[in-house]
C-alpha cells in the first residue's frame, strides 16, 4: 500500500466534457462518470502530491471550504472503481468518510463540490454482438443469433435452432 495516490492511466479511454470526465476502463468493461470534483481529484494523483497537498490544490481551484474528507471521500470512490494503481494507505486511526458525513459538515456548498462517480458495466462491442449459430449451446433465445434456443430434455441449456 502506498499513501501517495498515484492514478491508473493504462488500458483507460478517457474523455474530458466540460461538466464530467468519462473514463471506459478497457480491462473491466466498465464506464464511470467522475464529476469535476473527482476529476480532479484524479488528475492530481501523480504519486507525489499528499492528500493535504490534494485539499490545497481542491480550495485553490473550487474556493475555501475544502476539507480533507472530501478527498479522502474521492480517493476512496477511485481506489473503489480500480482509477488508482494501488490502494492507499490512509493516517492510523482515520475513518473512511461517507458521503452523508461530507455533506454534513460542509453544508450546502458539498451538495455540488462532493466527489460523485458513477459507474456502469459495458461490455465491448465484441461481447455484446457475438450470439451462438445453430446447434450451439445456449441459454435462452437471447443468446442465439436466430433468437430460438431449444430447450434439451434434462439440462438448464438448451441449443439454438434455425
Amino acid at each position: 500500500m502506498k499513501t501517495l495516490p498515484t492514478a491508473r492511466r493504462e488500458r483507460l479511454v478517457v474523455q474530458e466534457l466540460p461538466e464530467e470526465t468519462l473514463i471506459y476502463d478497457l480491462d473491466r468493461d466498465k464506464a464511470h462518470c467522475l464529476n469535476q470534483t473527482a476529476a480532479f481529484v484524479w488528475k492530481q494523483c501523480d504519486g507525489r502530491t499528499t492528500p493535504a497537498e490534494l485539499r490545497q490544490r481542491l480550495e485553490q481551484t473550487f474556493g475555501p471550504g475544502m476539507d480533507e474528507a472530501m478527498v479522502w471521500l474521492a480517493l476512496d470512490q477511485l481506489e473503489k472503481f480500480d482509477l488508482l494503481q494501488e490502494r492507499i494507505q490512509r493516517p492510523a486511526g482515520m475513518q473512511r468518510p461517507s458521503r452523508r458525513a461530507v455533506v454534513r459538515s460542509m453544508g450546502f456548498a458539498a451538495l455540488v463540490a462532493v466527489p460523485l462517480i458513477t459507474s456502469i458495466v459495458a461490455p465491448s462491442v465484441h461481447a455484446v454482438s457475438s450470439c451462438a449459430q445453430n446447434g450451439e449451446p445456449c441459454q435462452g433465445n437471447g443468446n442465439c443469433c436466430s433468437n430460438n434456443c431449444e430447450a434439451t430434455a434434462g439440462h438448464p441449456s438448451g441449443t439454438c435452432a434455425p
